[in-house]
């Protein structure tokens, strides 16, 4: 001590600038002994368990943090121990030294709480009630309140005398942190409502989204579409805005196939007696038409025999149509498929007719919700029924090509 005393003969900074070198030496070879020495030990112990908790505190390096508190306390103590000449230079390393603390003791706070996040996240029932948004608000409110320690310690004032003129900046701060008081109050609505989970097929056409949700933070959601695109998405807008969510389809196991086969309107009559022989082949038929052959005749029998010419006894009869029966065919066929839900509603409908035809649409749901599965299916009903359509003397309909017009020309 007394050769940096012996020090102030030269200049009256020299002893203030000694003693600040020693506190920085001894607190850089703190750092490092920490680092070096217990953060490795720490990690390789943490390799060797079986727990997943400490995983998650090492890769969000919450030690790493912690040890750059090493040196600043060393700095902070050390100021007291050894003489300083000047008492504003003390007081100025006392004041950068405390705020330096904070700000590493706010983002170890923030890192403890990412790990804590990691952590539960592993678990399986975090996919329906994340907390990533609540995590984030949380570190929010930490570095807010770390910003204030931080500026009361720099000015070496007390916080409350600053949290004092909060009161007066109330209103700009509410117009600062809007969309995060927007984006808090929409987080606690879609997780009390369990409206949105990571893992979620959603469609939001505002924002021309149609995929899987990757991620639920505060703010936004990320949403990574079929042709692996990312669409982030405010969280509030999810509240404001209508979006339809998949997750129902998944949990029921079965997808919809709503789809319709548009035959030619001209195409469609009477099943002659020809016809009519010919649709008993199909097995599939063979309940119907014995049912509607006995239905017919017991009807038909009871209407007067035509006489004259005023009457046609044919006209007045009930006859089967070949649209009713393809209609028949194709929910018996429905049916019988093993890849369709016997549980779930099956129709066969037939839709008011337009430009483009009779519209025959099938609603059914497949046994899976796979995606691939489901078009496979799907193409291989309709190719089935693409293909026998003719059977019932009836033609698809679809609009003219040139073609067809050139073959009629040669």
């Amino acid at each position: 001590m007394n050769m940096i005393e012996q020090l102030g003969r030269y200049h009256p900074l020299l002893p203030d600038i000694a003693v600040v070198c020693i506190l920085l030496l001894a607190a850089l070879l703190a750092y490092l002994l920490t680092t070096r020495l217990l953060l490795a030990a720490v990690r390789s112990l943490a390799k060797r368990t079986a727990h997943t908790w400490d995983d998650a505190l090492i890769n969000n390096r919450v030690g790493a943090k912690l040890a750059q508190l090493v040196p600043a306390f060393i700095i902070f103590t050390g100021v007291d121990l050894l003489p300083m000449v000047n008492a504003k230079v003390e007081a100025f390393v006392l004041n950068l030294t405390s705020a330096y603390m904070i700000i590493v003791a706010a983002l170890t706070v923030v890192a403890v709480l990412n790990a804590a996040n990691e952590i539960y996240e592993s678990n399986p029932e975090a996919r329906q009630r994340p907390i990533k948004g609540f995590i984030q608000l949380l570190q929010l409110t930490v570095m807010i309140l770390a910003v204030l320690l931080f500026i009361a310690a720099l000015l070496d004032r007390s916080p409350v005398l600053l949290l004092s003129g909060f009161g007066a900046m109330t209103a700009v701060l509410l117009l600062v942190f809007k969309d995060t008081l927007l984006s808090l109050v929409a987080s606690v609505q879609l997780t009390a409502q369990d409206m949105v989970r990571v893992g979620d097929w959603i469609e939001v056409p505002q924002f021309g989204a149609d995929g899987d949700v990757v991620d639920v933070e505060l703010h936004t959601i990320k949403v990574q579409n079929w042709d692996k695109t990312i669409t982030t998405i405010p969280t509030h807008r999810l509240i404001s805005d209508s979006f339809k969510n998949w997750r129902g389809m998944s949990a029921a196991g079965g997808r919809r196939i709503k789809r319709a086969l548009y035959l030619d309107a001209a195409s469609i009559h009477f099943m002659t007696e020809d016809e009519l022989n010919r649709s008993k082949r199909f097995m599939l038929l063979e309940e119907y038409l014995a049912g509607k052959e006995g239905e017919l005749s017991e009807h038909n029998r009871d209407i007067p025999a035509a006489t004259g010419e005023e009457h046609d006894a044919v006209v007045n009869m009930r006859r089967l149509t070949n649209i009713g029966t393809f209609r028949a065919y194709a929910w018996r066929y429905l049916k019988q498929h093993p890849k369709i839900r016997q549980d779930m509603t099956l129709l066969v409908r037939q839709l008011p007719p337009g430009p483009e035809g009779v519209p025959i649409e099938l609603y059914c749901f497949t046994t899976t919700t796979a995606w691939g599965e489901y078009e496979d299916i799907q193409a291989d009903i309709f190719d089935h029924l693409l293909a026998i359509v003719p059977e019932f003397g009836l033609r698809l309909f679809q609009q003219p090509a040139g073609t067809e017009f050139s073959i009629k020309q040669h």
